[in-house]
Order: structure tokens, then sequence, then C-alpha cells
């Protein structure tokens, strides 16, 4: 059973009363693996949803987002902030399984406008917050003389500086593979570049990627340490 047909007939053994449904991820967009799972979003109209399940269908793993209409809008508006909602992207990039009544349609439009228009714009003292991160990575990174230690400091480094490269050039953002997949349509020279800098890291260099790293940091301020300061919470 190919994806499509599986994710269909998930959805129908599931909940045969849904409204729509979409296949999202990486099975949706071509770029699936041999360990890709089914990402399927279902929209009922009511009970059970909202809920998140991981099950086995006909060899698949599938990971299955089940809302109503009004949890789905209210997910989304949650997760805009944080500039990466991966239910938007289901929708917005997905397959549209079936759809009953126009919900789907509705949906999927609704998803990609609000793709097209962007992420919101990044607080100031958020992004004080991550120079802050980076700038003491970098520090932790000069000091370090073990290579351990100089693994997980880089790859942490190269995560961080990652997400503020998105932030500052006002591109959605992702984590894990799709962290990757965002720089690689904003910045692909940038992804090149922390590759190298990291296989650099690990043979003893660390003047490519910090070098790589200052050069995000300069479109954000620059490094940040002395008068970085917050508040605690009482």
């Amino acid at each position: 059973m190919d994806a499509i047909e599986a994710a269909r007939a998930v959805v129908e053994e599931q909940h045969p009363e849904a409204r729509t449904a979409f296949l999202g991820g990486s099975v949706a967009t071509g770029r699936g693996t041999a360990t890709s799972d089914l990402d399927v979003v279902v929209l009922l109209h009511g009970a059970p949803a909202p809920y998140r399940e991981s099950l086995q269908y006909a060899n698949w793993p599938v990971e299955m987002f089940v809302h109503t209409e009004a949890t789905w809008r209210a997910y989304i508006e949650r997760e805009l902030p944080t500039r990466r909602s991966p239910l938007l992207w289901m929708c917005a990039d997905g397959l549209l399984l079936f759809d009953t009544d126009g919900l789907g349609a509705r949906l999927a439009a609704h998803a990609r406008a609000l793709v097209a228009a962007g992420p919101p714009p990044v607080p100031a003292d958020e992004i004080d917050d991550c120079r802050y991160a980076i700038t003491d990575l970098l520090d932790d990174l000069a000091g370090s003389t073990d290579p351990s230690e100089r693994l997980f400091i880089a790859t942490e480094l190269v995560r961080r500086t990652g997400e503020l490269a998105l932030a500052v050039s006002g591109s959605w953002g992702g984590g894990g593979k799709w962290l990757a997949r965002r720089l690689e349509t904003t910045a692909p020279e940038l992804n090149a570049r922390f590759h190298q800098g990291l296989r650099e890291v690990l043979d003893g260099r660390a003047a490519p990627l910090v070098t790589v790293v200052d050069e995000v940091l300069g479109r954000a301020g620059g490094r940040l340490w002395v008068g970085y300061k917050r508040a605690g919470t009482p």
C-alpha cells in the first residue's frame, strides 16, 4: 500500500466521520526516506478531537493530528509567534486526501496565505537572548580542549546560529531536519558553511565555524555579553 492509500485508509478506519484530512510532512513534499512516517491531519466535527497519536498502519508509522476547525485555528494561532508551526505547514504544503464539505480547501488556502505572509517579527529581547547564548558558546568553544566537549558545543552553536539566521531574515523556523531545510531554502551557502565548519571543529580547527557564526551575529548586532540583563521570575 503506497503512502496516499495508507493515509486515506487509516483515516477511514480511525475516523470514518472525518470532514477532511491532509497528508503532510516529508512524504507529501517528496522528501521521504526509508524511515519516514505519515503525518496525517484529520478534522472532525467534535470529540474526541483534539489529540495526537502515533500508530502503525499497513507497515507505515503514522503520526495522526486530530482537530476540530476551532482547535486547528487555536493551535495555529498559538504556534505562529514561535515562527515554526508544523501543523500550519502540513496543511499548506500537504496533500488534501479528501474534503467532504469544503473545509479542507478553506484551511489549505488559509494556511498557504499565512505561510506566504511570513512569520511575525522577532522581538528585540529574543534576538538579544540568542546573541547572548551564542556568545557564551563561542567563549566555551575557544576555551575548550576536550574533543567531546567541542563536539557538543559546536553542534549547539550551529543549531542556535541557524535559528538566529532564519529569525533575522524574517524566515520561518524549524527544528531538526526542518531547520536544515529552511536554511537550504533561504541561505543554502550558509548551510554548506555550517557543515564544513563543524567538520573543521572535529578536526581541531574552530576558526571557520567561528567566522560564519560571527557573520550571522553581525546581522543581529554582534556578540553580546557585557550589559545583558534579564529580570528573574518572583
